[in-house]
């Protein structure tokens, strides 16, 4: 059995990603958290683009094997983890939820942009695109999960969004999906979820609006 570390930073929505599917799965691993603003040199040596989600994979009579990118270490995990899969059968499907997850990613630049937004123009013009995507994927929800009843790797990739969308809006109005009844639903059932609230820490909200205000986030000041 390969025995698994994740190397994170506690308010990554893409570590969340790998987490969620890891906590699906009832899978051991090990979490080391590190300082993306001093990263260490063992990081940087296993880490070829610098960024989290790293997973140290350890098996036995083998040096340790370094998967990065966390959209590859959830097809890794749903190639050899034990317990539910999470990606449909069909092949057809499965290409489609591989195409939402990259779309995923496309939303969590435009939250970012949105929530780290220095004046009003850069606001709302990140605003805009952020409903704009949130709207297509409106069309496509089936309720009360991506796909339907069963949970999926699209559902571990949307949720941390929708998590930093909670802490945002415990501080503001933002609002950004109060007119996406479907969103909405999903968001809700997301934030129940198990894996999901287990994905970060307890202080996550507080540690996500700290990093927001240290770096003088318009969103924030627009509601003030």
């Amino acid at each position: 059995m390969s025995k698994l570390t994740l190397i994170s930073f506690p308010t990554c929505p893409f570590v969340q990603r790998a987490v969620i599917a890891l906590k699906e799965k009832n899978v051991d691993f090990d979490v080391v958290y590190i300082d993306l603003a001093a990263k260490p040199d063992w990081f940087l040596a296993i880490s070829p683009l610098g960024k989290v989600p790293v997973l140290k994979v350890e098996r036995d009579g083998l040096e340790p094997a370094i998967v990065f990118e966390s959209a590859v270490i959830l097809e890794y995990l749903e190639e050899t983890a034990p317990g539910v899969r999470l990606h449909p059968e069909d092949a057809l499907e499965r290409a489609q939820h591989r195409s939402w997850i990259e779309f995923g990613s496309q939303v969590l630049g435009d939250l970012y942009r949105f929530s780290t937004a220095k004046d009003a123009g850069e606001l709302d013009a990140a605003r805009q695109a952020l409903v704009a995507k949130l709207t297509r994927l409106e069309g496509v929800i089936s309720g009360p999960f991506f796909a339907g009843e069963h949970f999926s790797l699209v559902d571990a990739v949307f949720a941390p969004a929708f998590r930093q969308l909670d802490a945002l809006e415990s501080a503001v109005s933002a609002g950004v999906t109060a007119d996406l009844p479907k969103i909405s639903v999903w968001r809700k059932a997301l934030a129940a979820r198990p894996s999901v609230q287990q994905a970060a820490p307890a202080d996550f909200t507080e540690l996500y609006l700290r990093r927001l205000r240290d770096n003088d986030a318009q969103v924030l000041k627009a509601a003030a």
